[in-house]
Protein backbone atom coordinates (compact mmCIF):
# COMPACT_ATOMS: atom_id res chain seq x y z
CA UNK A 1 0.00 0.00 0.00
CA UNK A 2 0.97 3.50 -0.73
CA UNK A 3 3.55 2.25 -2.90
CA UNK A 4 3.88 5.17 -5.27
CA UNK A 5 4.22 7.26 -2.80
CA UNK A 6 6.98 5.34 -1.03
CA UNK A 7 9.17 4.93 -4.64
CA UNK A 8 8.28 9.11 -5.13
CA UNK A 9 10.01 9.51 -1.69
CA UNK A 10 12.67 7.21 -1.76
CA UNK A 11 14.76 9.04 1.01
CA UNK A 12 12.18 9.59 3.56
CA UNK A 13 8.75 9.14 4.37
CA UNK A 14 7.48 11.40 7.29
CA UNK A 15 5.18 11.42 10.19
CA UNK A 16 2.01 12.65 8.04
CA UNK A 17 2.87 9.99 5.33
CA UNK A 18 3.16 6.88 7.88
CA UNK A 19 0.18 7.59 9.90
CA UNK A 20 -1.69 7.82 6.23
CA UNK A 21 -0.13 4.05 5.84
CA UNK A 22 -1.69 3.04 9.04
CA UNK A 23 -4.82 4.56 8.54
CA UNK A 24 -4.84 3.30 4.74
CA UNK A 25 -4.52 -0.22 5.83
CA UNK A 26 -6.87 0.00 9.07
CA UNK A 27 -9.95 1.90 7.81
CA UNK A 28 -11.13 -0.66 4.85
CA UNK A 29 -14.55 -2.49 4.61
CA UNK A 30 -14.43 -3.36 8.65
CA UNK A 31 -16.68 -0.29 10.36
CA UNK A 32 -19.32 -0.99 7.04
CA UNK A 33 -18.98 -5.30 8.27
CA UNK A 34 -19.01 -5.05 11.83
CA UNK A 35 -22.09 -2.44 12.28
CA UNK A 36 -24.93 -4.66 11.72
CA UNK A 37 -23.81 -7.72 13.79
CA UNK A 38 -22.49 -5.56 16.94
CA UNK A 39 -26.29 -3.76 16.70
CA UNK A 40 -27.83 -7.23 16.55
CA UNK A 41 -26.24 -8.46 19.98
CA UNK A 42 -25.78 -5.74 22.17
CA UNK A 43 -27.51 -2.60 20.12
CA UNK A 44 -26.63 1.23 21.77
CA UNK A 45 -23.82 -0.37 23.27
CA UNK A 46 -21.79 -0.88 19.95
CA UNK A 47 -20.02 2.38 20.20
CA UNK A 48 -18.97 1.44 23.70
CA UNK A 49 -17.35 -2.52 22.21
CA UNK A 50 -15.38 -0.51 19.58
CA UNK A 51 -13.69 1.65 22.37
CA UNK A 52 -12.94 -1.51 23.55
CA UNK A 53 -11.52 -2.99 20.66
CA UNK A 54 -9.70 0.56 20.10
CA UNK A 55 -7.87 -0.22 23.34
CA UNK A 56 -7.40 -4.14 22.27
CA UNK A 57 -5.63 -2.99 19.42
CA UNK A 58 -3.81 -0.49 21.13
CA UNK A 59 -2.56 -3.26 23.15
CA UNK A 60 -1.56 -5.34 20.22
CA UNK A 61 0.00 -2.34 18.80
CA UNK A 62 2.25 -1.86 21.72
CA UNK A 63 4.23 -5.24 21.04
CA UNK A 64 4.92 -4.49 17.40
CA UNK A 65 6.19 -1.01 18.59
CA UNK A 66 8.56 -2.27 20.97
CA UNK A 67 9.62 -5.40 18.35
CA UNK A 68 10.00 -3.34 15.70
CA UNK A 69 12.23 -0.91 17.62
CA UNK A 70 13.82 -3.66 18.80
CA UNK A 71 14.72 -5.69 15.23
CA UNK A 72 14.96 -2.40 12.94
CA UNK A 73 12.87 -5.29 10.23
CA UNK A 74 10.88 -4.03 7.65
CA UNK A 75 9.27 -7.85 7.63
CA UNK A 76 7.20 -7.21 10.99
CA UNK A 77 4.95 -10.11 12.42
CA UNK A 78 6.47 -13.05 10.44
CA UNK A 79 9.93 -11.77 10.90
CA UNK A 80 9.95 -10.75 14.65
CA UNK A 81 8.64 -14.30 15.41
CA UNK A 82 11.15 -15.71 13.27
CA UNK A 83 13.87 -13.79 14.65
CA UNK A 84 12.45 -13.94 18.06
CA UNK A 85 12.83 -18.15 18.07
CA UNK A 86 15.32 -18.53 15.20
CA UNK A 87 15.80 -22.18 16.48
CA UNK A 88 12.14 -22.89 16.14
CA UNK A 89 10.94 -23.99 12.41
CA UNK A 90 7.70 -24.54 13.70
CA UNK A 91 7.71 -21.50 15.29
CA UNK A 92 8.21 -19.56 11.93
CA UNK A 93 6.12 -22.18 10.22
CA UNK A 94 3.20 -21.69 12.43
CA UNK A 95 2.84 -17.75 12.44
CA UNK A 96 3.56 -17.66 8.68
CA UNK A 97 0.80 -19.53 8.16
CA UNK A 98 -1.78 -17.80 10.63
CA UNK A 99 -0.56 -14.22 9.04
CA UNK A 100 -1.73 -15.60 5.70
CA UNK A 101 -4.63 -16.84 6.23
CA UNK A 102 -5.66 -13.79 8.30
CA UNK A 103 -5.27 -12.07 5.21
CA UNK A 104 -7.23 -14.41 2.93
CA UNK A 105 -9.98 -13.83 5.80
CA UNK A 106 -9.83 -10.10 5.50
CA UNK A 107 -9.70 -10.00 1.70
CA UNK A 108 -12.52 -12.39 1.66
CA UNK A 109 -14.71 -10.20 4.44
CA UNK A 110 -13.73 -6.34 2.30
CA UNK A 111 -14.69 -8.71 -1.10
CA UNK A 112 -18.00 -9.93 0.96
CA UNK A 113 -18.76 -5.98 2.42
CA UNK A 114 -18.48 -4.40 -1.33
CA UNK A 115 -20.92 -6.96 -3.20
CA UNK A 116 -23.29 -6.62 -0.20
CA UNK A 117 -23.24 -2.73 -0.70
CA UNK A 118 -23.35 -2.62 -4.54
CA UNK A 119 -26.06 -5.84 -4.59
CA UNK A 120 -28.37 -3.39 -2.42
CA UNK A 121 -28.75 -1.05 -5.17
CA UNK A 122 -29.19 -3.31 -8.01
CA UNK A 123 -32.01 -3.78 -9.51
CA UNK A 124 -31.55 -8.13 -9.91
CA UNK A 125 -31.69 -9.80 -6.79
CA UNK A 126 -30.74 -13.27 -7.56
CA UNK A 127 -29.41 -15.07 -4.49
CA UNK A 128 -26.05 -15.86 -6.35
CA UNK A 129 -25.41 -12.53 -7.56
CA UNK A 130 -23.56 -11.25 -4.18
CA UNK A 131 -20.99 -14.14 -4.70
CA UNK A 132 -20.25 -13.56 -8.47
CA UNK A 133 -19.73 -9.88 -7.46
CA UNK A 134 -17.18 -10.42 -4.78
CA UNK A 135 -15.58 -12.89 -7.18
CA UNK A 136 -15.47 -9.94 -9.60
CA UNK A 137 -13.76 -7.38 -7.77
CA UNK A 138 -11.44 -9.52 -6.13
CA UNK A 139 -10.36 -10.80 -10.00
CA UNK A 140 -10.07 -7.36 -11.04
CA UNK A 141 -7.62 -6.15 -8.45
CA UNK A 142 -5.70 -9.44 -8.40
CA UNK A 143 -5.15 -8.69 -12.56
CA UNK A 144 -4.56 -4.83 -11.85
CA UNK A 145 -1.64 -6.35 -9.37
CA UNK A 146 -0.27 -8.78 -11.53
CA UNK A 147 0.15 -6.10 -14.86
CA UNK A 148 0.97 -3.39 -13.30
CA UNK A 149 2.52 -2.54 -10.21
CA UNK A 150 2.61 1.20 -11.15
CA UNK A 151 -1.12 1.32 -12.09
CA UNK A 152 -1.92 -0.25 -8.93
CA UNK A 153 0.21 2.47 -6.89
CA UNK A 154 -1.83 5.49 -8.75
CA UNK A 155 -4.98 3.75 -7.92
CA UNK A 156 -3.99 3.30 -4.17
CA UNK A 157 -3.38 6.74 -3.72
CA UNK A 158 -6.71 7.96 -5.03
CA UNK A 159 -8.22 5.19 -2.99
CA UNK A 160 -6.94 5.74 0.05
CA UNK A 161 -7.08 9.53 0.22
CA UNK A 162 -10.13 10.04 -0.90
CA UNK A 163 -12.17 7.31 1.52
CA UNK A 164 -11.24 9.25 4.67
CA UNK A 165 -12.32 12.48 3.85
CA UNK A 166 -15.64 10.69 2.55
CA UNK A 167 -16.12 8.70 5.72
CA UNK A 168 -15.71 11.74 7.85
CA UNK A 169 -18.30 13.26 5.23
CA UNK A 170 -20.61 10.37 6.30
CA UNK A 171 -20.15 10.49 9.74
CA UNK A 172 -21.09 14.23 9.61
CA UNK A 173 -23.98 13.57 7.34
CA UNK A 174 -25.56 10.71 9.31
CA UNK A 175 -24.90 13.20 12.52
CA UNK A 176 -26.59 15.81 11.27
CA UNK A 177 -29.94 13.62 10.62
CA UNK A 178 -29.96 12.02 13.77
CA UNK A 179 -31.27 12.31 17.25
CA UNK A 180 -28.94 11.26 20.17
CA UNK A 181 -31.90 10.06 22.38
CA UNK A 182 -32.06 7.04 20.08
CA UNK A 183 -28.88 6.18 21.32
CA UNK A 184 -30.00 6.22 24.65
CA UNK A 185 -29.41 4.43 26.89
CA UNK A 186 -26.11 3.06 26.21
CA UNK A 187 -26.01 0.22 28.48
CA UNK A 188 -29.17 -1.30 29.57
CA UNK A 189 -29.48 -4.84 31.06
CA UNK A 190 -29.20 -7.18 28.34
CA UNK A 191 -25.74 -5.44 27.40
CA UNK A 192 -23.04 -6.67 30.14
CA UNK A 193 -19.49 -5.92 30.11
CA UNK A 194 -19.17 -9.20 29.04
CA UNK A 195 -20.83 -9.15 25.96
CA UNK A 196 -19.86 -5.91 25.03
CA UNK A 197 -16.20 -7.20 26.05
CA UNK A 198 -17.18 -10.59 23.74
CA UNK A 199 -18.37 -7.89 20.51
CA UNK A 200 -14.78 -6.39 21.00
CA UNK A 201 -13.05 -9.34 20.24
CA UNK A 202 -15.46 -10.19 17.57
CA UNK A 203 -15.17 -7.17 15.42
CA UNK A 204 -11.27 -7.04 16.42
CA UNK A 205 -10.60 -7.28 12.29
CA UNK A 206 -11.89 -3.70 11.69
CA UNK A 207 -8.40 -3.07 13.81
CA UNK A 208 -6.11 -5.14 11.46
CA UNK A 209 -3.36 -3.23 9.38
CA UNK A 210 -1.68 -0.70 11.79
CA UNK A 211 1.67 -3.30 11.14
CA UNK A 212 1.70 -1.71 7.95
CA UNK A 213 3.69 0.99 8.87
CA UNK A 214 6.52 -1.46 9.74
CA UNK A 215 7.20 -2.67 6.10
CA UNK A 216 8.55 1.00 5.28
CA UNK A 217 10.80 0.99 8.11
CA UNK A 218 13.69 1.42 5.54
CA UNK A 219 12.09 4.25 4.01
CA UNK A 220 11.31 6.71 6.73
CA UNK A 221 12.74 9.21 9.00
CA UNK A 222 12.91 8.57 12.38
CA UNK A 223 12.00 4.98 12.66
CA UNK A 224 12.60 4.43 16.46
CA UNK A 225 10.10 8.12 17.21
CA UNK A 226 8.18 7.77 13.80
CA UNK A 227 7.06 4.40 14.15
CA UNK A 228 5.19 4.47 17.71
CA UNK A 229 3.94 7.97 17.23
CA UNK A 230 2.24 6.74 13.69
CA UNK A 231 0.66 3.73 14.70
CA UNK A 232 -0.54 4.85 17.91
CA UNK A 233 -2.12 7.89 16.22
CA UNK A 234 -3.85 5.75 13.87
CA UNK A 235 -5.50 4.13 16.36
CA UNK A 236 -6.79 6.55 18.35
CA UNK A 237 -8.18 8.27 14.72
CA UNK A 238 -9.42 5.08 13.33
CA UNK A 239 -12.21 4.42 17.15
CA UNK A 240 -12.38 8.13 17.21
CA UNK A 241 -13.84 7.78 13.13
CA UNK A 242 -15.72 4.51 13.98
CA UNK A 243 -17.48 5.37 16.73
CA UNK A 244 -18.57 8.40 15.00
CA UNK A 245 -19.83 6.56 12.31
CA UNK A 246 -21.86 3.97 14.67
CA UNK A 247 -23.17 6.98 16.56
CA UNK A 248 -24.51 8.44 13.18
CA UNK A 249 -25.98 5.39 12.32
CA UNK A 250 -27.45 4.62 15.33
CA UNK A 251 -28.62 7.90 15.85
CA UNK A 252 -30.48 8.07 12.12
CA UNK A 253 -31.04 4.43 11.05
CA UNK A 254 -33.96 2.16 13.31
CA UNK A 255 -31.99 -0.60 14.57
CA UNK A 256 -34.64 -3.12 13.26
CA UNK A 257 -33.20 -2.06 9.63
CA UNK A 258 -29.90 -2.55 10.83
CA UNK A 259 -30.00 -5.94 12.27
CA UNK A 260 -32.06 -6.95 9.08
CA UNK A 261 -30.00 -5.83 6.41
CA UNK A 262 -26.27 -6.30 8.95
CA UNK A 263 -24.60 -7.07 5.26
CA UNK A 264 -25.05 -3.32 4.47
CA UNK A 265 -25.75 -2.14 7.49
CA UNK A 266 -25.08 1.37 7.44
CA UNK A 267 -27.36 1.95 3.59
CA UNK A 268 -30.26 0.14 5.20
CA UNK A 269 -32.78 2.60 5.45
CA UNK A 270 -30.66 5.48 4.27
CA UNK A 271 -32.60 6.47 0.86
CA UNK A 272 -35.94 7.26 3.47
CA UNK A 273 -33.66 9.46 6.23
CA UNK A 274 -30.88 10.87 4.22
CA UNK A 275 -32.38 10.75 0.33
CA UNK A 276 -31.07 9.45 -2.49
CA UNK A 277 -27.88 11.61 -2.21
CA UNK A 278 -27.21 10.29 1.51
CA UNK A 279 -28.14 6.62 0.36
CA UNK A 280 -25.28 6.55 -2.71
CA UNK A 281 -22.79 8.59 -0.67
CA UNK A 282 -22.89 5.41 1.84
CA UNK A 283 -22.74 3.09 -1.45
CA UNK A 284 -19.80 4.99 -2.79
CA UNK A 285 -18.04 5.55 0.40
CA UNK A 286 -18.62 1.76 1.04
CA UNK A 287 -17.25 0.87 -2.11
CA UNK A 288 -14.11 2.76 -2.08
CA UNK A 289 -13.02 1.92 1.63
CA UNK A 290 -13.33 -1.86 0.19
CA UNK A 291 -11.94 -1.64 -2.98
CA UNK A 292 -8.46 0.67 -1.22
CA UNK A 293 -8.45 -2.77 1.19
CA UNK A 294 -8.67 -5.12 -1.27
CA UNK A 295 -6.17 -3.66 -3.34
CA UNK A 296 -3.70 -3.17 -0.92
CA UNK A 297 -4.17 -6.29 1.24
CA UNK A 298 -3.59 -8.50 -2.40
CA UNK A 299 -0.46 -6.54 -2.43
CA UNK A 300 1.29 -6.26 0.65
CA UNK A 301 -0.03 -9.87 1.71
CA UNK A 302 0.55 -11.52 -1.60
CA UNK A 303 4.86 -10.22 -1.23
CA UNK A 304 4.81 -11.65 2.48
CA UNK A 305 3.30 -15.56 1.20
CA UNK A 306 6.86 -15.32 -1.57
CA UNK A 307 8.81 -14.33 1.25
CA UNK A 308 7.21 -17.13 3.46
CA UNK A 309 7.59 -19.55 0.60
CA UNK A 310 11.72 -18.47 -0.23
CA UNK A 311 11.75 -19.63 3.20
CA UNK A 312 10.62 -23.09 2.76
CA UNK A 313 7.47 -22.42 5.09
CA UNK A 314 4.89 -22.35 2.00
CA UNK A 315 4.47 -24.30 -1.32
CA UNK A 316 7.56 -23.00 -3.10
CA UNK A 317 5.59 -22.03 -6.25
CA UNK A 318 4.37 -18.99 -4.32
CA UNK A 319 7.81 -17.82 -4.48
CA UNK A 320 7.53 -17.68 -8.46
CA UNK A 321 7.99 -13.66 -9.16
CA UNK A 322 7.45 -12.18 -12.68
CA UNK A 323 9.07 -8.95 -13.94
CA UNK A 324 11.45 -9.43 -10.92
CA UNK A 325 9.25 -8.41 -8.54
CA UNK A 326 5.41 -9.31 -8.79
CA UNK A 327 4.61 -12.26 -7.09
CA UNK A 328 1.82 -13.57 -9.84
CA UNK A 329 1.18 -17.28 -8.56
CA UNK A 330 0.65 -15.94 -4.50
CA UNK A 331 -1.47 -12.99 -6.03
CA UNK A 332 -3.77 -16.01 -7.87
CA UNK A 333 -3.61 -18.06 -4.61
CA UNK A 334 -4.51 -15.93 -2.42
CA UNK A 335 -7.78 -14.67 -4.38
CA UNK A 336 -8.61 -18.14 -4.83
CA UNK A 337 -8.61 -18.88 -1.20
CA UNK A 338 -10.54 -15.59 -0.39
CA UNK A 339 -13.37 -17.02 -2.73
CA UNK A 340 -13.42 -20.29 -1.33
CA UNK A 341 -13.66 -18.83 1.70
CA UNK A 342 -16.81 -16.48 0.65
CA UNK A 343 -18.13 -19.76 -0.77
CA UNK A 344 -18.14 -22.01 2.67
CA UNK A 345 -19.49 -19.09 4.93
CA UNK A 346 -21.25 -15.79 5.46
CA UNK A 347 -20.66 -12.85 6.92
CA UNK A 348 -20.37 -13.39 10.70
CA UNK A 349 -17.74 -17.05 10.09
CA UNK A 350 -15.73 -14.77 7.65
CA UNK A 351 -15.30 -11.50 10.41
CA UNK A 352 -15.31 -13.84 13.16
CA UNK A 353 -11.88 -16.19 11.89
CA UNK A 354 -10.34 -13.16 10.76
CA UNK A 355 -10.73 -11.63 14.27
CA UNK A 356 -9.50 -14.33 16.33
CA UNK A 357 -6.63 -15.22 13.97
CA UNK A 358 -5.48 -11.64 14.68
CA UNK A 359 -5.95 -11.16 18.16
CA UNK A 360 -3.67 -14.85 17.65
CA UNK A 361 -1.16 -13.44 16.53
CA UNK A 362 -1.35 -10.51 17.91
CA UNK A 363 -0.64 -12.31 21.61
CA UNK A 364 2.03 -14.27 19.63
CA UNK A 365 3.33 -10.78 19.46
CA UNK A 366 3.14 -10.20 22.82
CA UNK A 367 4.26 -13.04 23.96
CA UNK A 368 7.27 -12.61 21.57
CA UNK A 369 7.67 -9.27 23.64
CA UNK A 370 7.40 -10.68 26.78
CA UNK A 371 10.02 -13.24 25.59
CA UNK A 372 12.47 -10.11 24.69
CA UNK A 373 11.28 -7.84 27.32
CA UNK A 374 14.57 -7.04 28.36
CA UNK A 375 15.79 -5.77 25.06
CA UNK A 376 13.15 -3.57 24.44
CA UNK A 377 12.59 -2.08 27.53
CA UNK A 378 9.05 -3.17 28.94
CA UNK A 379 8.44 -4.23 32.25
CA UNK A 380 6.92 -7.47 33.51
CA UNK A 381 4.04 -5.98 34.82
CA UNK A 382 2.87 -4.40 31.58
CA UNK A 383 3.72 -7.70 29.29
CA UNK A 384 1.51 -9.49 31.44
CA UNK A 385 -1.11 -7.16 31.40
CA UNK A 386 -0.96 -7.16 26.80
CA UNK A 387 -0.88 -10.76 26.96
CA UNK A 388 -3.75 -11.07 29.47
CA UNK A 389 -6.16 -8.61 27.50
CA UNK A 390 -5.36 -10.61 24.08
CA UNK A 391 -5.67 -13.83 26.08
CA UNK A 392 -9.16 -12.76 27.53
CA UNK A 393 -10.12 -11.52 23.92
CA UNK A 394 -9.48 -14.93 22.20
CA UNK A 395 -11.14 -16.57 25.21
CA UNK A 396 -14.38 -14.95 25.09
CA UNK A 397 -14.55 -15.40 21.28
CA UNK A 398 -14.55 -19.14 21.63
CA UNK A 399 -16.83 -18.92 24.40
CA UNK A 400 -19.05 -17.16 22.34
CA UNK A 401 -19.08 -19.62 19.73
CA UNK A 402 -18.92 -22.48 21.53
CA UNK A 403 -22.32 -21.09 23.59
CA UNK A 404 -24.32 -19.51 20.43
CA UNK A 405 -22.43 -21.00 17.27
CA UNK A 406 -21.06 -24.66 17.94
CA UNK A 407 -21.67 -25.45 14.01
CA UNK A 408 -19.31 -22.43 13.00
CA UNK A 409 -16.62 -23.45 15.80
CA UNK A 410 -16.44 -26.78 14.25
CA UNK A 411 -16.16 -24.91 11.24
CA UNK A 412 -13.10 -22.15 12.38
CA UNK A 413 -11.40 -24.98 14.71
CA UNK A 414 -11.22 -27.13 11.56
CA UNK A 415 -9.50 -24.56 9.45
CA UNK A 416 -7.35 -23.93 12.51
CA UNK A 417 -6.46 -27.41 12.47
CA UNK A 418 -5.42 -27.57 8.97
CA UNK A 419 -3.56 -24.62 9.08
CA UNK A 420 -1.78 -26.47 12.46
CA UNK A 421 -0.79 -29.45 10.27
CA UNK A 422 -0.09 -27.63 7.33
CA UNK A 423 2.65 -25.69 9.57
CA UNK A 424 4.06 -28.78 11.20
CA UNK A 425 4.64 -30.70 7.80
CA UNK A 426 6.66 -27.79 6.14
CA UNK A 427 8.23 -27.65 9.27
CA UNK A 428 9.22 -30.98 9.02
CA UNK A 429 10.19 -30.49 5.68
CA UNK A 430 12.05 -27.28 5.81
CA UNK A 431 15.82 -28.28 7.09
CA UNK A 432 17.41 -25.33 5.94
CA UNK A 433 14.71 -22.86 6.99
CA UNK A 434 15.71 -19.84 9.17
CA UNK A 435 19.74 -20.02 8.13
Amino acid sequence: MFKKLTRDRKKELGLAELIAIALGGMVGGGIFSILGVSVERIGNATPIAILVGGVLAYLAAFSYVRLAKLYKDEGATYSFFKKTFPKSRFASSIIGWLVVFGYISTLALYAFTFSSYLCSVLPYKAVWMPKLVAALVISLFAIVNILSVKGMGKIEDILVYTKIVILLFISGLLAGKGDIDNVLPMVHSESTFVSIFIMAAVTFVAYEGFQLVIHAYNEMSEPERNIPRAIYSAVIIATLLYIAIALGALSTIPKELIIQDKEYALASGSRSILGSFGLYIVIFGALLATSSAISGTIFGASRLMAVISTDGYLPKYLSNRINGHIPNYAIITMSLLSFVLILSGGLEVILEFGSITFIIVSFLMAFANYKKRKETNTSLLYSIIVMTGLLAAALVIFYYEYEYQPAQLIYIGSLYAVLTIMAFVYARMNKTAGK
